[in-house]
């Protein structure tokens, strides 16, 4: 692949990131079950609140794996980087399919979302493959954290998005464990606490905008 085909695959990447248009490689969780016709007005709305916060978590992700192999020293890393992103890609369609079922819109501030994400990704990767994977691994965790809570709100009768959330969540642990395998090294408590912080800021902004 050359130079100029990588470029354009990494455009439309960030293109369909923040404008949509996300395209999956692996069908919807949950297809076979209910849309939505079981939830009330509230519940359909409280349900397309999670699922955009969901999706703009994905945004994020496509920025900072973008981000991070464009300074990945080892080729593996890279590799690995673009792997995971191709399933964080899946997750960011399966969201917005189920926010278009919801009859709901994706965050309009997701190219801010993109832009902030992309310029953390890269200070994480120019700091060092190992700091990069480190990285990523105490994102996974957290996003995990974040995906088990939203199984526990989302209404009962909304099987569809419970299905996308829970394997969004067994893709998430299974990147975590790979960054932490190729190298990840743990990440001082500062910097987890502001990652936290950050993360309360734009999941409560993305649930109502």
């Amino acid at each position: 692949m050359t130079l100029i085909d990588r470029f354009i695959i990494e455009f439309d990447t960030a293109l369909r990131s923040v404008a949509g248009g996300a395209q999956a490689h692996r069908p919807v969780p949950g297809s076979n079950t209910p849309s939505s016709g079981l939830l009330d007005a509230k519940e359909r709305e409280h349900a397309a609140g999670l699922m955009r916060v969901n999706h703009v978590g994905e945004v994020c992700a496509q920025a900072l794996y973008q981000a991070q192999k464009l300074v990945a020293r080892n080729p593996e890393i890279r590799q690995m980087l673009d792997d995971s992103g191709q399933e964080e890609m899946d997750h960011l369609a399966w969201c917005e399919t189920r926010l278009q079922e919801l009859s709901s819109h994706t965050s309009y501030l997701n190219p801010i979302w993109y832009a902030g994400s992309f310029a953390i990704g890269l200070a994480a990767g120019l700091a060092g493959d190992k700091w990069s994977l480190g990285f990523v691994a105490e994102t996974e965790k957290q996003v995990e954290n974040h995906l088990e809570s939203h199984l526990e709100k989302l209404p009962a009768e909304d099987e569809r998005s419970r299905a996308i959330v829970d394997q969004m969540r067994i893709d998430e642990i299974e990147h975590g464990q790979a960054a932490i395998l190729a190298g990840g090294v743990a990440l001082p408590k500062p910097i987890q606490s502001l990652m936290q912080a950050m993360s309360k800021v734009m999941t409560s902004t993305a649930y109502k905008i």
